[in-house]
């Protein structure tokens, strides 16, 4: 079976990240369906396979070089920017660590580009030490858009009971009904069903997420249904999309965990993720949707209190690892 380079980005250095990366790469599972390349800081990694007792040996890569053969004890890293010592303390992040989580992200994109990597997979960061490091981003996501050139993007979180699509993700809650429009939604449902279509199942069944309560009740808790929503959802069924909606939030979720819809377009972050993560807190996947290339992640963050300890879980590394090898197997066979 071919087994494809996946570029494991280390995300902050100083949260839980190195020390994820160093369990998942002792998977037997794991380093038996791809060949991974961690991107980041060697020292910052050093310090995680000592602090979760792995058997792992760092091989450095220079240039473009991706070695012949792999194997569970060796670590194959891209070593990007060199941090001072006063850069790695746990929990600590500084500007000079969010300047390099940004390179990692760049560098991974830039291997995906160019061939040398089939997909990537990404350590949680720190949003405000990316922004004092001079890239504002309101996350991966919107980096990655940037960074591939990509038009639109959605962002997918996914386990084996639910999957969740949003057409808003990191905003305000008092701004998400202005940000609501019928372009928006009509893109995320676009988007949603052709990436769907393409790595995971055919003609997807898609359920819309209604914003207010009861559906709006004919308008009298907010018109949004009536105005963006509905009139998006017609034309995607126009368009020959297989999609619901909008339905009552409440009641949704239980269906579609029954397995009566694939997938869920919610309106928001919290409506989506909530359900999503009583689900798959452990092992749920975030995947980004409608970019030119594969990208999956942990749906966790950097987890400071647990940091330096070893004893963070890898579970959800593992399963944003798997996810972006079945993907790329998927783009290779349709290719």
């Amino acid at each position: 079976m071919h087994k494809p380079v996946i570029a494991i980005t280390m995300g902050d250095p100083t949260g839980i990240g190195p020390e994820i990366i160093a369990k998942a790469l002792c998977d037997e599972k794991i380093h038996g369906i791809c060949r991974p390349i961690v991107i980041g800081d060697e020292d910052s990694l050093v310090r995680a396979i000592a602090a979760t007792a792995q058997p792992l040996t760092i091989v450095r890569l220079e240039g473009r070089e991706i070695p012949e053969t792999f194997n569970g004890n060796t670590c194959y890293l891209r070593n990007v920017g060199q941090l001072a010592s006063g850069d790695r303390i746990i929990g600590h992040p500084t500007a000079a660590t969010g300047n390099a989580m940004f390179n990692y992200i760049n560098e991974a994109v830039r291997m995906t580009l160019f061939g040398d990597a089939e997909a990537i997979v990404t350590a949680p960061i720190n949003k405000e030490a990316m922004h004092k490091g001079g890239h504002p981003y309101p996350g991966h996501t919107e980096a990655l858009a940037e960074l591939t050139g990509a038009g639109n993007v959605v962002m997918m979180l996914a386990g084996d009971k639910l999957r969740v699509t949003l057409v808003t993700i990191h905003e305000p809650l008092s701004k998400v009904p202005s940000l609501l429009t019928y372009e928006r939604i009509l893109k995320t449902i676009q988007i949603t069903h052709n990436d769907l279509h393409r790595y995971f199942i055919r003609n997807p069944r898609i359920a819309v997420a209604s914003l207010n309560p009861h559906c709006g009740e004919g308008g009298l808790f907010g018109a949004e249904e009536e105005v963006v929503i509905i009139p998006a959802i017609k034309a995607a069924q126009s368009a020959g999309i297989d999609v619901v909606g909008p339905l009552s939030a409440d009641t949704l979720f239980h269906f579609a965990v029954e397995g009566r819809y694939d997938v869920v377009v919610a309106m928001y972050h919290d409506q989506g993720l909530i359900p999503l993560k009583l689900l798959h807190f452990a092992d749920g996947v975030n995947i980004t949707l409608g970019l030119p290339i594969i990208r999956t992640s942990v749906d966790h963050g950097t987890a400071y209190e647990l940091a330096g300890t070893g004893t963070a879980s890898a579970e959800s590394l593992k399963a944003a690892i798997i996810m972006a090898v079945e993907m790329a197997l998927v783009k290779e066979r349709d290719e």
